[in-house]
């Protein structure tokens, strides 16, 4: 088992994986008061993506990913459709696991909904006022932050920086620092439960505490991650709150990935500037989609465009050619040189998960491929592309179109019924460029073989 390591954002260092101990994932999944954007499908498959890859490498591991389905934003969207608040979770949580198996990266090992956890989430609650960490006000509970010595450890903030970005107005906290562990029901807001402190509901940082010891186990966690915006004051409440009512670390590697930008701003649905998951998904289909959140490092930003996009698919399609047309077929022994690239590969993921370098080597086997110097290189470009959620690409197209290709001739005649013929134009050439050919006919169009560009 070779080393992994990653960089932990609370130290800066890099940081080692014990092979030796079971490997506990958390990361923070959406808050579903909406359909997902691309934003947030990036965590989900550099999560997916990363698990996959150590369980490849033997460890044993357990990736979670949360939904939380008890918001302020979901009720203020659940009112503004006219329906109740749980309606409104329960649909979007549904569109949010369809949307997310579309990219075909499989299931994260839990999935737990905060409204499923609310007996945890007020013992730990509950734990933090007896020991003096919280308290009681006004059938609000708070975090007392001056109790943790610890707090800014992770976003090494100054305190005169740490707003929590609450409403509080009608506050009866003690401190500004404070933030909510359980707040008292509101006029409007329809979803509440009954706690020692009187009806109300969680914050939001208390019930990732929560979910995260009661799937995980015990503490601290190999691994909690997320996108870089919830360092603070997310993950810093988690760890703070978490570690007074435990005594203990509450997560030995902190890892963060890089937003989603258009116009270097951050893509996010307050910004107006999203891209629906399921809109990129209909327009470019699956392999575009994951091959262009593995394009960069997980920790950088990543630029955001229709034609970047489009730039994946190109890339995509580059390595389908060269599957259809290498020498061998089926799986063949790995050469000297096929099995250094695929190990170089490897390393390239265990050194920080880095896929840009790792798509590198791939497509540096390809060009060696190509010369003629690598008779094994298709079993090691499946084994590369298996392990980045790609490996459709390697496989064979005779027993007629796969139902990406399907999506896309579906997309494709939704927009010629709508008149949309520049959109219908290029979902032609999309397809044409994997290798079909749109034939439109009485009973409708088709796909046939053609030469894929």
């Amino acid at each position: 088992m070779r080393e992994v390591a990653v960089k932990d954002t609370m130290s800066g260092e890099r940081r080692p994986i014990p092979p030796e101990a079971p490997v506990g994932i958390y990361a923070c999944g959406p808050t579903v008061y909406s359909r997902i954007h691309i934003g947030n499908a990036r965590p989900f498959v550099v999560f997916s993506l990363f698990s996959r890859f150590l369980k490849s490498e033997g460890y044993e591991v357990k990736l979670v990913v949360n939904v939380t389905d008890v918001n302020d934003k979901i009720y203020t969207a659940a009112a503004d459709a006219g329906i109740p608040s749980a309606e409104l979770a329960a649909g979007m949580t549904e569109a949010y696991f369809e949307d997310t198996d579309r990219l075909g990266l499989g299931r994260p090992d839990a999935e737990p909904l905060a409204t499923a956890t609310i007996g945890p989430i007020i013992d730990l609650i509950a734990d933090l006022v007896e020991s003096g960490h919280a308290y009681e006000s006004g059938g609000d509970v708070y975090f007392a932050v001056r109790s943790f010595d610890e707090y800014g450890k992770l976003s090494h903030r100054p305190t005169e920086e740490m707003e929590q970005g609450e409403d509080d107005s009608g506050s009866l906290k003690r401190d500004p620092l404070d933030f909510a562990l359980w707040k008292a029901h509101k006029e409007g807001e329809d979803t509440f439960w009954e706690s020692p402190w009187g009806p109300g509901r969680p914050g939001w940082h208390i019930e990732c505490s929560a979910m995260a010891e009661q799937e995980v186990g015990s503490l601290p966690l190999t691994i909690h991650g997320g996108g870089s915006d919830l360092v603070f004051p997310h993950h810093e409440n988690e760890t703070a709150q978490s570690e007074a009512a435990r005594g203990l670390p509450f997560a030995s590697i902190w890892m963060h990935n890089g937003m989603i930008e258009t116009d270097a701003e951050k893509m996010s649905k307050s910004e107006g500037n999203i891209f629906q998951l399921s809109e990129a998904l209909d327009r470019f289909g699956r392999e575009a989609v994951v091959s262009y959140l593995v394009s960069g490092h997980y920790r950088q930003p990543l630029a955001f465009s229709e034609e970047i996009l489009e730039e994946a698919a190109a890339r995509n399609q580059r390595i389908r050619n060269f599957m259809r047309t290498a020498p061998e077929a089926g799986e063949s022994e790995l050469d000297e040189s096929s099995a250094s690239s695929l190990e170089r590969f490897r390393e390239a993921l265990a050194d920080d998960f880095n896929t840009p370098k790792a798509l590198s080597e791939l497509f540096d086997l390809i060009r060696t491929a190509n010369q003629g110097s690598a008779p094994g290189a298709t079993t090691a470009v499946a084994r590369m592309l298996d392990l980045l959620g790609l490996s459709s690409l390697a496989e064979s197209d005779e027993s007629g179109p796969d139902a990406e290709a399907l999506e896309l001739l579906a997309a494709r005649e939704a927009a010629r019924a709508d008149r949309d013929f520049d959109e219908a134009d290029r979902l032609r050439d999309v397809l044409a460029g994997m290798g079909w050919e749109v034939r439109d006919g009485p009973e409708g169009a088709s796909l046939v073989p053609g030469q894929a560009s």
